[in-house]
């Protein structure tokens, strides 16, 4: 299944997801934001704060600003932790699943379009 690409080739794919992103009529995500997201919904939970801020090498306010515009667009939701008060667990929501899903579509595109321009 595995598949190469070289360095302009992965940018050529990024630029396409990107570009088409950018022209919807939905959420512009930092890419930050876009990496809080794809950690809350890629990587098991569960997902603190404290964690997701060791996990990206960044600290906790600016994991907290960017969960702040997250929850404001419903693409995550915050919940306290019934097992430790002071800890706010970070969930997914449906309409965060269907943002990366359609996300997950453009970089397939893209990758079609690369592949055309490039045959």
């Amino acid at each position: 299944m595995g598949f190469q690409l070289t360095a302009v080739q992965a940018l050529h794919l990024w630029r396409g997801a990107i570009v088409d992103s950018v022209r919807r009529d939905g959420p512009d995500l930092s890419a930050r934001q876009m990496a809080l997201m794809l950690t809350v919904y890629l990587v098991p939970p569960p997902h603190t704060v404290r964690g997701l801020a060791q996990t990206l090498n960044i600290s906790k306010p600016a994991v907290t600003r960017a969960l702040d515009r997250l929850s404001e667009l419903g693409l995550i939701k915050r919940k306290v932790d019934d097992n430790d008060r002071r800890s706010v667990l970070v969930q997914r929501t449906v309409k965060g699943s269907v943002f990366l899903r359609e996300f997950g579509d453009l970089i397939v595109s893209a990758a079609g379009i690369a592949n055309e321009a490039a045959g």
